[in-house]
């Protein structure tokens, strides 16, 4: 079991977990998201063998019957196979997981190159304004909101496990008590409470509406 060590708010972790989360190492092309063959798991999560990993499935079928969507279900399975991939770059199994995971984890997506972010020769810079529609160019890594996406569903995969005694002890991913005392019994007319932000969890800046150049505003007609 891989441990954790804190001083004075510092991770002293394993040095393949700095190497992570410094973006000096590659995380294993390992796994894919492939579709199912039922209703109840429209995706799966397979290893390198193509074999279904199991605790991954049931994981996805709760929440198939928790109603939500396909691509929902879709996208929590890459969100999954990436932390796979992450505990098979330390070798560590899924039972064994710490916080010291989570953290070469989150390290990994602020340090890596997103692949999807790749742009044509050319194009506008990333993390630029298109001056043409006013909308932010993507930034070259990964976003915030995409971090802590999957970091909700590394937290709900130990959660639901945990409550069948499967698991460590402890889920790998903080809780953020915080967040959920502020929302506790929250009219839906009362002014949302500011709370701290859990543990390795990034800041997601407030989606702002976005206004089109003047250039542009006057093009528009008029109905």
């Amino acid at each position: 079991m891989t441990l954790v060590h804190e001083h004075a708010g510092v991770h002293e972790a394993p040095s393949i977990h700095r190497d992570l989360i410094d973006g000096r190492v590659r995380l294993p092309r390992m796994g894919a998201v492939v579709e199912g063959e039922t209703p109840s798991l429209p995706w799966r999560v397979v290893d390198a063998a193509g074999r279904e990993i199991e605790p991954v499935s049931s994981y996805l079928r709760d929440r198939m019957l928790g109603d939500v969507s396909p691509l929902t279900c879709r996208s929590y399975g890459f969100d999954l196979l990436r932390w796979y991939r992450v505990l098979w770059a330390l070798d560590v199994g899924w039972e064994q997981a710490t916080e010291a995971e989570t953290a070469a984890l989150v390290g990994w997506l602020r340090s890596a190159r997103n692949p999807q972010r790749q742009r044509r020769a050319g194009g506008h810079r990333a993390g630029t304004v298109n001056p043409k529609t006013g909308k932010p160019t993507l930034r070259a890594g990964y976003a915030p909101a995409t971090i802590a996406h999957n970091l909700s569903a590394v937290h709900g995969f130990y959660a639901f496990h945990l409550h069948f005694g499967r698991g460590p002890v402890v889920n790998p991913v903080p809780e953020n008590r915080a967040r959920r005392a502020a929302l506790a019994h929250l009219s839906p007319i009362e002014a949302r409470a500011a709370y701290r932000r859990g543990r390795l969890r990034p800041k997601v800046p407030s989606r702002q509406p976005r206004a089109l150049p003047d250039r542009r505003g006057t093009n528009c007609s008029h109905r």
